[in-house]
């Protein structure tokens, strides 16, 4: 074997290391990313792949617990705001509400309410996913909390694309419960300025109506913001499970960036009653990507989440029920 010979046979084996390496990469990017949770004294800090995603923040002084940043899978950026004009009490990814037995669990100064968490505990902080659990009450200073709720948390990241944050919430009524008409409720997110439909980005809805225009009263399984920075887009989605009460609910939405499933602006008489004792459990997936909704797959993602619930027959209502259980129990 001469010297060139060897020389090739070397490049080969380096070239082959090279490709083997690269298709490794390449699948381990196609697959769930790593996922870790650490909780601090203020916040739960997640990262996936290593890098941040987001953190879950529930500082006693705040309004209500929220998430920001919710980083997108490309830019590493946030994709919601964690506040912004107009209405710069909308807090980037958030539970709350208005008009809740004369409080206001939503806006305005805590003296009106304020949803205050007991401090969040982690049940698994790394892996394929991580979970954690926050018990938060419902009060004005001064007075008992006339809810209090438990809130499940599970974040996964599918593949490099993919981000989801699956938010799982049961109130329990601690008095009787009385909510009137109001837009200012339930899950929401706010969008960045440059991802709204006023900058040039996408409001899009299960049935592909765009939009505040075409999208607001409008009762849909799903709805999607999407929009363009630096030239590569990225959006996110809010998805209702299907078990929910008043599914699929109308879309509060709005052109500068907020959107929200909430059927407490078109309440049957104009109120909801939740007797003392009483638990209401909702559910959603929120999906952070790459691209628009139907680069993301939203729908199809959708198809799956709404199988959750009946993918084991039998078995998996069973667990369902169980988990409902634990969850009164808790409360």
């Amino acid at each position: 074997m001469n010297r060139w010979t060897g020389v090739a046979g070397v490049l080969l084996i380096v070239i082959g290391a090279c490709s083997l390496a690269r298709l490794q990469f390449d699948n381990a990017q196609k697959g769930p990313q790593k996922v870790t949770a650490k909780l601090e004294r203020n916040h739960i800090a997640v990262t996936v792949g290593g890098k941040p995603f987001t953190c879950y923040k529930f500082e006693a002084s705040q309004k209500y617990p929220y998430f920001w940043p919710v980083n997108g899978p490309a830019l590493g950026r946030s994709v919601t705001t964690e506040t912004s004009e107009p209405y710069p009490h909308h807090h980037s990814l958030f539970f709350g509400c208005d008009r809740v037995n004369g409080g206001n669990y939503w806006q305005q100064s805590n003296e009106r309410g304020q949803i205050v968490s007991q401090g969040p505990k982690l049940i698994k902080a790394s892996g394929n996913q991580v979970v954690f659990t926050d018990t938060c009450l419902w009060q004005q200073p001064g007075k008992k909390p006339v809810i209090r709720d438990l809130r499940r948390i599970t974040i996964t990241a599918p593949n490099k694309d993919l981000r989801f944050i699956d938010f799982e919430i049961s109130l329990k009524a601690l008095t009787d419960i009385r909510i009137l008409k109001t837009n200012h409720a339930l899950f929401s997110a706010r969008v960045v300025p440059e991802l709204s439909v006023k900058s040039g980005g996408t409001l899009i809805n299960a049935e592909g109506k765009t939009g505040e225009k075409d999208t607001f009263g409008v009762a849909s399984p799903w709805c999607d913001y999407s929009g363009a920075r630096n030239g590569v887009t990225e959006g996110i989605a809010i998805l209702q499970h299907p078990d929910n009460r008043w599914f699929p609910s109308k879309w509060f939405t709005r052109d500068y960036g907020f959107f929200s499933p909430t059927p407490m602006y078109w309440l049957k008489d104009d109120h909801f009653d939740l007797p003392k004792g009483q638990t209401l459990t909702l559910r959603y997936r929120v999906v952070v990507h790459t691209g628009d909704a139907t680069t993301a797959g939203i729908q199809k993602i959708f198809r799956r989440y709404k199988e959750e619930k009946t993918e084991d027959g039998k078995q998996k209502t069973e667990d369902t029920e169980d988990r409902r259980q634990t969850i009164e129990d808790r409360l």
